[in-house]
């Protein structure tokens, strides 16, 4: 499948490029890893006059009703700005699944998501603990094949500790009720299901923005940092190393942008498309980690040498939706035996 993209969305995607060099640059990034939340009201309202967080919010609620076809650029380049305000969890994962439960959660939170008024955390069973519940206006939480809607304020929230700075991860104690129940049954199993796509597919878009982004840095070094005279960039060993970095990434895209299109369209093989887009994308990302470490030297483990933000990046987003050797096993599953590891989490996957 050949993907070429409009001029509209081109646009858009230079835009959000631009709008992110400028008001999100790598030491915004560093500032907010000091601030209580790591997360910033300002940023985000910001985010939402350019239309980020309700892109697939419909336009009758105030968002511009777009698709993930749409979003999957933009996704690329929040990640090669290591931009960790909450876009998967409020804009790819919660808009969706608000809008397919409709009713009054619809009712309630599109309209404020849209116009940047409100941040949603949604934990997963996949998910050991649930992001950015710190500074979400509601929780969309699951148990027991059920999806519940939650007060932040009626829920302990208990931080736990990451490699990544920009990373907020929080462990929910809780206790379900009938009046908080928003899905179950076959109704949460396919919310569940939709919501596990919607993620793993975000993160594999932004992880190659990462990837390139890593690139990016490491070849600009390499051209730099001289030795014997001449700049490291000509020895064979780093150009060779590099350019399989790039070939991984080039080869990860196109499968990035099938997910897209599989999640946009409701395809059969969904389900198969993502996990293959997560996998590749994200093993681009860590090898472009790895790769870049390796060119930079020791230089590059200090606190002050800017690689380690998106080296961080691609680690958090390869862990979260579910990691390689569980995306592995979807693909495998899928193909030999026509079943899914998604039944060890005590839901059904398509």
């Amino acid at each position: 499948m050949e993907f070429a993209f409009s001029e509209d969305q081109e646009l858009l995607r230079t835009t959000v490029r631009d709008f992110l060099a400028g008001e999100a640059p790598v030491k915004r990034i560093r500032e907010l890893w000091n601030t209580d939340t790591g997360r910033s009201p300002e940023l985000w309202a910001q985010l939402a006059e350019i239309g980020l967080p309700g892109l697939l919010v419909p336009e009758a609620r105030g968002g511009l009703g777009m698709n993930e076809i749409d979003l999957v650029l933009l996704l690329q380049e929040a990640g090669r700005a290591a931009l960790a305000e909450p876009l998967i969890s409020t804009a790819a994962v919660a808009v969706p699944m608000i809008r397919d439960l409709g009713g009054t959660l619809a009712d309630d939170w599109l309209e404020k998501i849209a116009a940047g008024d409100a941040i949603v955390a949604v934990s997963h069973p996949v998910n050991r603990f649930t992001s950015d519940a710190h500074v979400a206006g509601l929780l969309l939480l699951a148990s027991d094949g059920e999806i519940h809607a939650v007060d932040p304020s009626q829920v302990e929230i208990v931080h736990q500790p990451t490699n990544d700075p920009s990373r907020r991860i929080f462990g929910i104690e809780w206790t379900p009720t009938a009046a908080s129940r928003v899905a179950h049954g076959d109704s949460a199993r396919r919310q569940l299901d939709a919501a596990l796509d919607r993620g793993a597919f975000a993160c594999s878009a932004q992880a190659i923005g990462v990837a390139q982004r890593l690139v990016e840095i490491a070849v600009a070094y390499a051209t730099q940092r001289h030795q014997f005279g001449v700049p490291i960039g000509s020895f064979q060993a780093i150009k060779h190393a590099l350019a399989n970095v790039q070939v991984a990434i080039e080869y990860a895209q196109p499968l990035v942008y099938r997910a897209a299109h599989s999640l946009a369209t409701a395809v059969p093989s969904r389900s198969v498309d993502v996990s293959m887009a997560k996998r590749a994308a994200c093993s681009a990302a860590e090898q472009a980690a790895r790769t870049s470490l390796q060119v930079h030297g020791a230089i590059g483990y200090t606190w002050e040498q800017d690689l380690h933000v998106w080296m961080r990046r691609a680690w958090s987003l390869a862990g979260a939706w579910g990691n390689g050797a569980w995306h592995s096993r979807r693909v495998a599953s899928a193909l030999f035996d026509g079943t899914s590891p998604a039944e060890t989490f005590g839901y059904s996957a398509p």
